[in-house]
């Protein structure tokens, strides 16, 4: 059964997600415009769960499946959570030259423009939507919301931005000082949510760490000369504890995960 194991660590090493540093090298090197990238990872992953089930029975299949979609969503949620700050830190950066551009005496379509150059994205395409819309004589409130819809991952900031537009078009409030007090609002919440998250990698690690010990626990058992897996793959009542165990172990992360996502965003 070394096969089985060798197929469920593979599994796992393809769903984890990429280190900082591999991450930072991707960054530096140019995108490909000639190609598209083709699902490599997928089809690894469906091919160990595959292989898995060949060799450890239908069982080993539907354990496998199951823990590597939970990993899959974590990876995918972790993701999501990492384009949610970088947009909210982007576009307080882009508040910034903003309102200096307003404090200087620039119309807000021309300030919102000479902004977006100077800012990366999502922040410029935010810019440069308020700078066409408002030189068009537009509801930028509305276009704004529209860009949020469009963007779930920038609703966040964009919610605060559009009522701040709106309070100083109904109430004639200084534009500067109102988006001024939004990119404050944006670069406290930002900060807060790497605290958190900084604090949350310990019991991240201890739920990672819990739920491995099963298969820690089967191995040792192999060492030892128990052979749990010709039990878990071979018997029947081997291929229900192996489900049981799978969706006790995915339950585990999903639980796990809820709350470190619930702690981030409070």
């Amino acid at each position: 059964m070394t096969a089985l194991s060798l197929a469920a660590l593979a599994t796992a090493l393809l769903v984890l997600p990429a280190a900082a540093a591999t991450r930072r090298l991707r960054a530096l090197r140019p995108p490909d415009r000639g190609r598209t990238r083709g699902p490599h990872r997928s089809v690894a992953v469906l091919a160990c769960c595959v292989l898995v089930g060949l060799v450890g029975g239908p069982a080993s299949l539907i354990a496998a499946a199951m823990i590597a979609a939970v990993l899959w969503r974590a990876r995918r949620s972790r993701a999501v959570r990492r384009s949610r700050l970088a947009g909210s830190a982007t576009i307080a950066a882009g508040l910034a030259a903003f309102v200096a551009e307003l404090k200087a005496g620039a119309h807000p379509a021309a300030a919102a423009a000479g902004a977006a150059q100077d800012t990366g994205e999502p922040a410029a395409t935010v810019l440069t939507t308020i700078a066409s819309t408002a030189r068009l004589g537009g509801d930028v409130d509305t276009a704004l919301t529209t860009l949020a819809c469009a963007r779930p991952e920038l609703a966040a900031a964009l919610g605060p931005l559009a009522r701040a537009w709106r309070l100083a078009d109904s109430h004639g409030v200084p534009l500067a000082d109102v988006l001024d007090a939004v990119r404050r609002d944006l670069e406290r919440r930002v900060c807060f949510a790497e605290q958190v998250k900084a604090r949350m990698a310990g019991p991240e690690a201890s739920a990672a760490i819990l739920a491995a010990l099963p298969a820690f626990g089967v191995l040792l058992g192999e060492l030892s000369g128990a052979h749990p897996l010709h039990v878990l793959t071979s018997t029947t009542p081997g291929q229900v504890l192996l489900v049981l165990g799978a969706l006790l172990i995915s339950g585990g992360l999903l639980w796990s995960a809820k709350l470190t996502d619930q702690a981030v965003r409070s």
